[in-house]
């Protein structure tokens, strides 16, 4: 069956570009309103003849036209992905991705509606921005029985304690300095925190847990030196460890002699 012709004038406030097609003649924008409408088929619009005659049409505007040709593009590709979903067998929903090619096509038709409508809200607000460029505020003087209603203004400071006022409000202020201090904290060895470990692990008998060992480290970097120091002695095998459970408290018990390990100084490097 052929598709009925549609045709429509090319009115003095609508868009300049117009595309004259087999089943359609006029403006694009109105083409955009038929399809959102679905009173025009979109699988009988021949899209490649649209963008061959949007080419012509920006070659004889020149280069300065690049928002309207960016506006179609984005126009043209949402058409183009509304065509493919239309184009593709319709019938019951028999799996997921059917629906979701179903869920598609509506999106792009919301997509295409939405397009619209920014347009149309823009074209209000060029308006509204090209009647406030017709109006101007009426400059004019406070009117009498305004200007007599202010209160005079009563200074209560002499001419020298207005000087000092105005001297130290206009006095160039001390230029602000970032003190650098906080973020340089001090180096912990942990060469010293190994052997401070060592002499405590030595003199108990039974295991120590590790949040013992660094209960009264007085700051963070400490406490990792310590940490760090207790590798260095497990590593020497005077030390082992027993953890009941995953991230549960750390047991430590020394199995060294009597004479502290030689911690290296790679660390402290």
């Amino acid at each position: 069956m052929t598709a009925a012709v549609i045709r429509e004038p090319l009115p003095a406030e609508a868009a300049d570009f117009a595309v004259h097609l087999d089943v359609f003649e006029g403006p694009f924008e109105l083409l955009l309103g038929l399809i959102a409408k679905h009173q025009l088929d979109i699988t009988t619009i021949a899209l490649s003849q649209v963008t061959d005659e949007f080419i012509d049409h920006t070659r004889r505007l020149g280069g300065d036209n690049l928002d309207q040709t960016t506006q179609f593009l984005v126009v043209a590709a949402t058409l183009l992905d509304l065509k493919a979903a239309r184009l593709l067998p319709r019938g019951d929903v028999a799996d997921e991705e059917d629906l979701a090619l179903l869920e598609a096509r509506d999106l792009l038709f919301a997509r295409l509606l939405q397009y619209r409508a920014f347009k149309q809200v823009a074209t209000v607000i060029a308006d509204h921005l090209a009647a406030g460029q017709r109006r101007y505020p009426r400059a004019v003087a406070l009117e009498p029985r305004f200007a007599v209603a202010l209160p005079e203004v009563v200074l209560a400071l002499g001419p020298q304690k207005l000087a000092d006022l105005a001297a130290r409000v206009l006095a160039p202020r001390p230029v602000p300095t970032l003190s650098l201090a906080h973020a340089h904290a001090p180096l912990v060895s942990v060469r010293e925190q190994a052997t401070l470990l060592a002499d405590r692990l030595r003199e108990v008998t039974s295991t120590v847990t590790f949040r013992a060992l660094v209960r009264d480290a007085p700051d963070t970097p400490t406490t990792v030196a310590r940490f760090l120091g207790l590798l260095e002695l497990f590593r020497d095998g005077v030390v082992a460890f027993e953890q009941l459970a995953a991230l549960g408290e750390l047991h430590v018990r020394w199995t060294g002699g009597a004479v502290g390990p030689d911690v290296g100084e790679e660390f402290d490097a």
